[in-house]
């Protein structure tokens, strides 16, 4: 089941986007052609096939300039839809329902774009086990709209931040001398509830990273036949993330090989936006 995001979460951004395209003095076309107690129905229709994410985005962008407006969500979140699909229908005023129509748009397209392309990934994946997993290479502000949008779309949630896991990383191992000493320390600092991950990117660094018993390892730009080697090496005593250059083309052999989680910077860095319309009905 995918984890609804709470409008609390949702709305900061929203309000922030609305103020950013009001700008000083609002929807001045709007003002100027559209009576003040005008109404407009309309519908937010899928203009190519996708998977939804974010309807929420686009009912409280609506909500913020009309509370008054009603929002009748048409599919779900997570639900794959074809082109021409309604999405949703909303009955507002009129000046209120054009002022938000770009914030809403703007919200509802990205995340579903970046729900269709992880659903694409989870589908070349599908039956070998191996989860896809998104990175904190999101847009600044966006982060936890674009990890629930990858939810919808059939991944796995990689940590949110700098805080929730410790991720050593090749800098790390620079400073602290050696992927061994870095692991070592970490283990120490880390509380019962945290979890240590160890990037390396050559297969002799596998046994010093394993002897400190790390939680997951993650294997950046290995090879097809490395992948498989560190898979045969750790026999499940680590969670193995497979990392670094993924592409639709070449996560499939990726998982074949066995590793258990494959982390896509492209999920949220490299989504394109799903041609989202409102059309008045």
């Amino acid at each position: 089941m995918i984890a609804q995001l709470p409008d609390l979460t949702i709305a900061a951004v929203v309000r922030a986007a609305l103020a950013e395209d009001l700008g000083r003095a609002g929807d001045v076309t709007s003002q100027a052609c559209v009576p003040a107690d005008a109404r407009l129905t309309a519908v937010f229709a899928a203009r190519k096939p996708g998977v939804v994410s974010g309807l929420a985005c686009a009912r409280l962008a609506v909500l913020e300039l009309d509370p008054a407006a009603t929002f009748a969500a048409l599919a779900e979140d997570g639900d794959s839809v074809a082109s021409g699909a309604a999405l949703a229908r909303v009955d507002a005023n009129a000046r209120a329902l054009l002022g938000a129509e770009r914030t809403a748009l703007n919200l509802l397209g990205r995340l579903c774009g970046v729900a269709t392309l992880t659903r694409a990934y989870v589908d070349a994946v599908a039956g070998t086990g191996a989860q896809i997993v998104d990175t904190r290479k999101t847009t600044p502000g966006l982060r936890a709209l674009e990890k629930y949008a990858v939810r919808c779309g059939g991944g796995v949630n990689h940590r949110f931040g700098l805080d929730d896991a410790i991720l050593i990383k090749d800098n790390h191992i620079a400073a602290s001398g050696s992927v061994a000493e870095a692991v070592r320390r970490a283990k120490a600092a880390a509380g019962h509830l945290m979890k240590v991950e160890v990037e390396i990117d050559r297969l002799d660094q596998l046994d010093e990273a394993m002897a400190h018993e790390p939680d997951v390892v993650m294997l950046d730009n290995f090879s097809l036949a490395d992948l498989s080697e560190a898979v045969r090496r750790t026999n499940r005593r680590a969670v193995l993330e497979a990392s670094g250059g993924v592409t639709l083309e070449t996560v499939r052999a990726i998982a074949e090989t066995g590793v258990d989680v494959i982390s896509v910077g492209a999920l949220t860095h490299s989504a394109s936006v799903l041609d989202i319309g409102l059309d008045a009905a």
